[in-house]
Order: structure tokens, then C-alpha cells, then sequence
């Protein structure tokens, strides 16, 4: 009797390729096409808003790197301006002293209009004498009455820069105190304006354990930085006299 084999891979085949793939929820896709949009639309707008960032950002940049060479521009300008005022304000300065100085040496020493007594500094129309030695706030005012002048008294901006430039660095009184009462006042009885910018940090302060005697300090004097200090009147320190020029 013989067996028959019957071979079933064809049908097994052919059932393999027949298969029909698995359905796909329509529902799903749905789903994930709703979740899908706003996360690209998002994405989308925040690199829109990055990309836009950046490019302010760099043209901020570029305007500010354009203002700053333009104001280093502007400042150089100015410095430049600046030093050549400083330097024919030198000039100046030194011309008048010269025709001064030839002036006296022809009318044998003796003073001529417009020009200031050696060794003094001519501003504006005043003649002003930094002093090489030490006296009290006393002294130095009797000094400078003596020598037909006084302490000096500023009252413009423009005088205040001329002597504070040359007397940096060193200490000198000015005509100012407050020892006829509790109000500052110049060496010719004119009232002083209290200006805080003219001042050191805290002064006047009157301070009265200085050890020089009875009294506070009633005397201004020029710091080495250019701003005022009250002090004891009995301080020994340079001063600076004012006289006016003489015009013929």
C-alpha cells in the first residue's frame, strides 16, 4: 500500500503571501495628526522668533559698535581740541610775560598797564601770586594787604579752574573764613554761596580736637586735590594772593 505525501507548503505560501496586513485605526492617525500640527507650528514660530532675536541682536550690536567709534571719534576731537586750548593758553601766558618782562627792563623795573609784577600770574584781569612759603591764615593776609593785594577770591567758575589747576598738589589758604560768625564769608566781606561740589567729602566740618589752641577751624584753605578743607587758622601753610592788573 502506498503512501501518499502530500506537500502543503504551497498552501502554506500562498496563505503567507495572502495575508492582508493589520488595519491601521483611522481614529489614531487622527490623533496623532492633531497632536502632530501644533508641535510643528510651534517649532515653526519659535525658531521664527529665534531667527528674528538674532538678527535684532546682531544689527543692535552693529549700532552700538557704530556709537561707540563715533563717540571715540567725537572724544579724540575734543581731547585734541582740548590740549591745542591748553597750549595757546601756555602761549599766551608766556607772550604777556614776555612783553612784560621787557616792558619793566625799559621803564626800569617799575610796573606798566596791563601787566602783572614778577613771579605773578596773570588770568583774566587779575594777577595772582602762589606763594612759595608757609604763614598762618593771619599772616598770609596781612601779606597779601601788604603787597597792595589779598587772598584770593573766586567767584567764577573760570577763575576757580585756573587756581585749582595750579595749586594741585599743594596745600594753600584762600580768602575765606567763618570766624566773624557762623556764616562763610571772602577777605572783603562778600558773602560765600555754600557749594557742596567745592568741598571735600564732610567739610567744613569745624573740627575742634586739632590741638592748636582755642577755636574751631574757621580758615579755608585749597586742597592738594583742588577742593576746600576748613583748618585752624594758625596752620602754617602756601597762599595765594589777588591783585588786579594795572590798565593804562
Amino acid at each position: 500500500m502506498t503512501t501518499e505525501y502530500h506537500d502543503d507548503t504551497e498552501d502554506d505560501s500562498s496563505s503567507f503571501w495572502n495575508k492582508e496586513p493589520p488595519s491601521v485605526s483611522l481614529s489614531g492617525l487622527s490623533r496623532l495628526r492633531r497632536w502632530l500640527f501644533p508641535v510643528v507650528t510651534a517649532t515653526v514660530i519659535l525658531i521664527l522668533i529665534i531667527v528674528l532675536g538674532v538678527s535684532n541682536a546682531v544689527k543692535e550690536v552693529r549700532r552700538l559698535q557704530f556709537a561707540v567709534e563715533s563717540n571715540k571719534d567725537q572724544l579724540t576731537a575734543v581731547s585734541d581740541a582740548l590740549k591745542q586750548m591748553a597750549a595757546l593758553e601756555t602761549l599766551s601766558r608766556a607772550v604777556a610775560t614776555l612783553k612784560c618782562s621787557f616792558e619793566r627792563f625799559v621803564n626800569n623795573g617799575s610796573a606798566t598797564a596791563g601787566c602783572c609784577p614778577l613771579k605773578w600770574e596773570p588770568f583774566s584781569s587779575s594777577c595772582f601770586l602762589f606763594s612759595g612759603t608757609a604763614l598762618s591764615w593771619h599772616e598770609a593776609r596781612d601779606w597779601c594787604n601788604g603787597h597792595e593785594s589779598h587772598l584770593v577770591i573766586l567767584t567764577t567758575d573760570e577763575e576757580w579752574d585756573f587756581v585749582t589747576r595750579l595749586a594741585m598738589g599743594s596745600f594753600y589758604w584762600v580768602g575765606l573764613t567763618d570766624e566773624s560768625g557762623d556764616q562763610w564769608e571772602w577777605v572783603n566781606h562778600t558773602p560765600y554761596v555754600m557749594n557742596r561740589r567745592r568741598w571735600r567729602p564732610g567739610q567744613p566740618d569745624r573740627w575742634t580736637n586739632h590741638g592748636l589752641g582755642p577755636g574751631d577751624e574757621d580758615c579755608a584753605h585749597l586742597h592738594s586735590d583742588g577742593r576746600l578743607n576748613d583748618l585752624h587758622c594758625s596752620t602754617k601753610m602756601r597762599y595765594i594772593c589777588q591783585s588786579h592788573s594795572k590798565h593804562g
